[in-house]
């Protein structure tokens, strides 16, 4: 059984990191003991809508120095494919264009594969079946080490199947028995956004899937219509350092910020590396420590319930122009990010959902 990991994968919506951003994340989580970067962005449409295509040229070029990058930090390398269109039917000509899509991502030399059939269409009787045959498919082609599958139905939130369609009787336990064993699964816990992990949460998935779960965290990710108007910089909370051993690893979707992210980010690692020891506070004090500027470091903690709990719909236009004034005084990375944040630059597009 391979030993429990952590790391982040890039699998949101909306405004796109920059490729520098994700270059200079090798550093930070080398630093910060993470195990893992997987490349998954939801705005990649050749990944995704147009999977049955070749990235073009400059962003292939992009990809290739990325993986390179993150081997050399001595991380693995990963990324997400999502076979989008083939829930109701697969062909021999769909089979054919998949195999030929992983044979040029093998060019990447990934670590990890993750094959994701989440928010595509659902509430189709024999999707399970269907999707085991994919996922068996790319697994015989690809020169990846480690697969991880993400189901359509990858949490017990209810909302799921409002958006697309009821859950096939018997989904998730058909689908694991017909992966290998080998095969992970991604579990985002009772809700699509999780506010906690219990060891009763990981069990009653683990019963079904009858493996331990990757979870996907959707902590601290504000990709949607509602949360985009929040920042999410509170340290981790109600995530128990068990989880090391209740599951099989640990990614985090992070924010569109990667910049302030990383403010997060830092704490999980303290979690897992402080164990009993671990205190939200503390790592609080420490993260904005790690700013090296403490008039800085000191303003967001003033303003950390202004973006975290009132969010930006909901501040006045006095009270924007202050803040707007305040953080622009600033020569620093997370005070643009929150800046632009402040000024609507990642304010929600219905139509990132549609790529």
């Amino acid at each position: 059984m391979s030993k429990f990991f952590y790391g982040v994968i890039e699998g949101f919506y909306g405004r796109q990191w920059s490729w520098q951003a994700r270059t200079d994340y090798a550093d930070f989580l080398s630093r910060q003991n993470f195990d893992c970067y997987i490349y998954a962005p939801k705005g990649d449409s050749f990944l995704r809508s147009r999977w049955r295509e070749n990235h073009d040229d400059k962003t292939w070029l992009q990809l290739t120095r990325l993986a390179g990058v993150y081997h050399e930090a001595g991380l693995r390398f990963g990324i997400g494919l999502s076979p989008v269109g083939l829930n109701r039917n697969y062909n021999n000509d769909d089979k054919s264009a998949l195999v030929a899509k992983v044979k040029q991502l093998n060019a990447l030399d990934a670590d990890i594969l993750c094959i994701l059939f989440d928010d595509t269409e659902g509430g189709i009787d024999d999707m399970a079946q269907r999707q085991i045959t994919i996922a068996k498919d790319v697994m015989a082609h690809s020169n990846a080490k480690q697969f991880i599958v993400c189901p359509s139905y990858y949490s017990f939130d209810p909302v799921l199947e409002e958006v697309f369609g009821a859950m096939p009787k018997n989904y998730l336990s058909d689908l694991a028995q017909g992966l290998p064993k080998e095969v992970d699964i991604f579990w985002t816990g009772n809700q699509v956004v999780s506010e906690k992990y219990t060891q009763q949460d990981i069990e009653s998935v683990q019963a079904i899937i009858q493996r331990k779960p990757i979870l996907w965290d959707n902590y601290p990710v504000n990709d949607g219509k509602k949360i985009s108007a929040f920042l999410h910089l509170r340290p981790y909370q109600n995530r128990p350092w068990q989880l090391s051993e209740w599951t099989a690893g640990h990614l985090v979707n992070p924010m569109n910020q990667p910049m302030l992210s990383q403010l997060v980010l830092s704490s999980l690692s303290a979690l897992y590396q402080d164990r009993d020891n671990y205190r939200q506070e503390k790592n609080l004090d420490e993260m904005l420590g790690a700013l090296a500027d403490k008039v800085l470091a000191a303003y967001i903690k003033d303003d950390m319930s202004l973006f975290q709990d009132i969010g930006l719909n909901e501040l006045g236009e006095r009270q924007k122009e202050q803040l707007l004034s305040r953080y622009q005084s600033f020569d620093h990375s997370v005070a643009r990010e929150i800046v632009d944040w402040l000024s609507g630059g990642f304010k929600f597009d219905p139509a990132c959902l549609t790529d």
